[in-house]
């Protein structure tokens, strides 16, 4: 058996992915009153700890993460990446949240998991130049892991995104490296967003389903419902009319994707934290008058349709932005499990 820990769990794409390839997940750790609703709800055989770990001693996990001479230990660390992503343009010159790596690194020297896993934007690598990054790997050296490191499209895995992400895979076992391919030139070819949301129900602006869970969308002025009602398929604000455009727009042609519709027949934009909002990004149905519901933005993320969020329409969303593609995770998932057995030997002792 595979045991993970999922820190800074958010929602549970991560933990999704994970227990979709087999795994088992018994503890998860996030700061977040929110993702602790929405977590618990879809994981409740796994201790959910509410905590921020900067002040949590890792002797708390010590009775979730003992294990037959059987088990493998897998430690999962998906830290909040806002401190080192292109499109936060309010960085602090000291953000607390960059030392979060250090702190999950606390727990690895502890309880030295045969296995690890980390998921952030690249630029986790460049914030500085001894990164959050160089500094963990110079830890997993020194605690003779083999690790390797490498900025992956999500696309390329069967998320229906085009979604770049910092990957590390890391073992005490024997050498790992990050996964293949499995979609594109040559391989499966790229699952697109309409493949993910053609079969949701019609809703409209500020509505909901009411039958499919979280299938609701925000609001629309009716100066935005005139801008979507003028942007044509895969269009973009550069369609509108003169009269619709926004006094910041006039004076350049930069962020052209903003209130955008969603390509068809293309992986989706990244979602972000604001994926159900017309104005930051290219979030705008793709032949409905309104933008992504909450419901569509988590397909997008691959959650299954029985994955139920909790909280606030912005909080659901953040949730969503911040969640690891449960596709992703799953292949990372299944690559864990193929080490674990091309490693062990015919008693399954690790």
């Amino acid at each position: 058996m595979i045991k993970v820990v999922d820190f800074f769990s958010g929602c549970g794409g991560t933990s999704a992915g994970f227990e979709a390839a087999g795994l088992s997940v018994v503890a998860a750790i996030d700061s977040d009153p929110d993702a602790k609703a929405t977590y618990t709800a879809n994981f409740p055989d796994a201790k959910f700890f509410n905590r921020d770990i900067r002040w949590m001693k890792t002797a708390t996990l010590a009775p979730y993460v003992t294990k037959k001479p059987t088990d493998v230990l897998l430690f999962s660390a998906c830290a909040p990446c806002q401190p080192f992503s292109q499109q936060n343009r309010q960085k602090k010159k000291r953000d607390e949240r960059v030392s979060l790596l250090a702190e999950f690194g606390r727990f690895v020297k502890r309880y030295l998991p045969e296995l690890i896993f980390i998921e952030n934007v690249p630029g986790i690598q460049t914030i500085s130049r001894n990164s959050p990054l160089d500094e963990f790997i110079a830890m997993l050296d020194r605690l003779e892991y083999s690790h390797d490191v490498q900025t992956i499209n999500c696309q390329d895995y069967g998320v229906p995104q085009k979604r770049k992400r910092l990957v590390l895979v890391a073992s005490r076992l024997g050498e790992i490296q990050v996964p293949p391919k499995t979609h594109g030139k040559t391989l499966k070819p790229f699952t697109t967003a309409w493949d993910s949301i053609r079969g949701l129900p019609k809703v409209a602006a500020g509505e909901a389903d009411p039958i499919i869970s979280n299938h609701r969308a925000a609001m629309l002025s009716q100066k935005n419902l005139e801008r979507i009602r003028a942007t044509p398929p895969e269009g973009s604000r550069s369609d509108w009319p003169e009269r619709l455009w926004l006094k910041c727009h006039k004076d350049t042609t930069g962020h052209s994707d903003v209130y955008g519709r969603i390509r068809k027949n293309q992986p989706a934009p990244a979602m972000t934290t604001r994926c159900i909002s017309l104005s930051n990004g290219r979030f705008g149905h793709p032949v409905q008058d309104r933008a992504l519901t909450v419901r569509e933005a988590a397909c997008l993320q691959t959650f299954p349709l029985t994955f139920i969020l909790h909280g606030s329409l912005s909080s659901m969303a953040r949730q969503v932005g911040n969640a690891v593609p449960v596709a992703l995770s799953k292949r990372i998932g299944e690559h864990f499990v193929i080490h674990i057995q091309s490693t062990t030997g015919a008693n399954g002792k690790v």
